[in-house]
């Protein structure tokens, strides 16, 4: 379908415009924001500056908005809900402008031309944050706004060697005739329909269980990711430092590796744990074909690291900024900003493209067309 058939979508907190990517198969994303002008830059680089408004949510003009849009989506930001952050909640200075974006669909809405659908998207402590009143008061918001909405849980991990699991709120106007096909039941069991998801969805009320089917087995493994290229290895004394913040348990694991033979691809966090009423800086690795969530680059156990274990020797290195868009299902065609930190950040600030490929085809595409129909 070309692009000015397609429905219009509005991507809020568009980052580096990872969304976008993902997206861009099924909608027309007409229009972006974000307040970063590092992902500014890295957005117009790679999508043109057409669309995108640079600056604060709060500042966003109606009329700067494109007429019908079918679709608003917003990544808002997660420092104040994260676990590794200070929990702060929607109190937040971060994670509060998610009513600066509420304010625009509001304003949407009383110029006759509310989206279809709307998704949040944020990390799996918005189920919990403030006891799930954070949760709550969305789910009011959005049926203020006229909307009805329902959650997921979706790992990366369905899609890529990455354990990363966020949490998607999709609000449909509260007159749609939703396709029964679109919603999951006892009989038709929905894997995104985790514990967690129908806990927090038990205590709100009208609350709508989607179904997205399973997607296929993931095509990408580990060692698909790694940069051939990339030879910035540890020396002996940075590898000797990590033996000694191995805690006996992940030494084990290490040790064990190293004594059979063939190559192993893993990956590795520093960690601060209490042990014995002190901190201390632990070296936790994992070699189950995946890494870890990445993050943005901030603070000494934000970094994420390969180890390679190859016929009894350890290399060490740490995951650069392609390969990190890698595990976030971006293109090597993407041009990536200047600075390892900048993409980095890029892809730890950003939401998985194939998971937003599969949700858009499965959900909110057929929504779309359902409320145009």
């Amino acid at each position: 379908m070309p692009p000015h058939d397609q429905p219009i979508a509005l991507e809020f907190f568009a980052g580096g415009g990872l969304a976008r990517l993902g997206l861009s198969a099924r909608f027309d994303v007409a229009w972006a924001n974000d307040l970063d002008a590092m992902k500014c830059k890295a957005w117009r680089d790679n999508f043109g500056a057409d669309g995108l408004v640079e600056g604060d949510v709060a500042n966003i003009q109606v009329d700067d908005l494109p007429p019908r849009p079918a679709l608003a989506w917003a990544s808002f930001p997660c420092q104040d809900l994260s676990l590794a952050g200070d929990r702060a909640g929607l109190t937040g200075g971060r994670s509060g402008t998610l009513f600066a974006f509420m304010a625009r669909l509001a304003e949407l809405r009383d110029r006759g031309d509310p989206p279809e659908v709307v998704v949040l998207e944020n990390v799996k402590g918005l189920l919990s944050s403030h006891g799930g009143r954070d949760l709550a008061a969305i789910f009011s918001s959005l049926s203020g706004l006229g909307y009805v909405a329902g959650c997921l849980e979706m790992d990366a991990a369905w899609f890529l060697p990455q354990s990363r699991s966020r949490i998607f709120i999709i609000a449909v106007r509260q007159n749609l005739e939703i396709p029964t096909a679109l919603l999951s039941h006892h009989d038709r069991p929905c894997v995104f329909q985790t514990p967690a998801i129908l806990k927090a969805q038990a205590a709100l009320p009208n609350a709508l269980k989607w179904f997205v089917p399973s997607p296929p087995k993931p095509s990408v493994s580990l060692p698909d990711i790694l940069d051939p290229t990339d030879t910035s290895w540890w020396d002996a004394d940075k590898l000797t430092i990590f033996q000694q913040q191995l805690s006996d348990k992940h030494r084990g694991r290490l040790d064990a590796l190293l004594g059979t033979p063939g190559r192993h691809l893993g990956a590795m966090y520093r960690r601060i744990r209490r042990e014995d009423g002190l901190k201390q800086q632990r070296a936790e690795i994992r070699f189950d074909g995946k890494v870890g969530c990445l993050r943005t680059p901030a603070g000494g156990s934000s970094r994420q690291f390969w180890l390679v274990v190859d016929r009894g020797t350890l290399n060490i290195r740490p995951i650069n900024p392609r390969e990190a868009m890698r595990l976030m299902g971006v293109p090597d065609s993407y041009q990536l900003p200047k600075g390892t930190l900048a993409g980095l950040k890029i892809a730890g600030d950003g939401v998985a493209v194939p998971v937003v490929s599969w949700l858009s085809e499965q959900l909110l595409a057929p929504l779309v067309a359902c409320s145009r129909s």
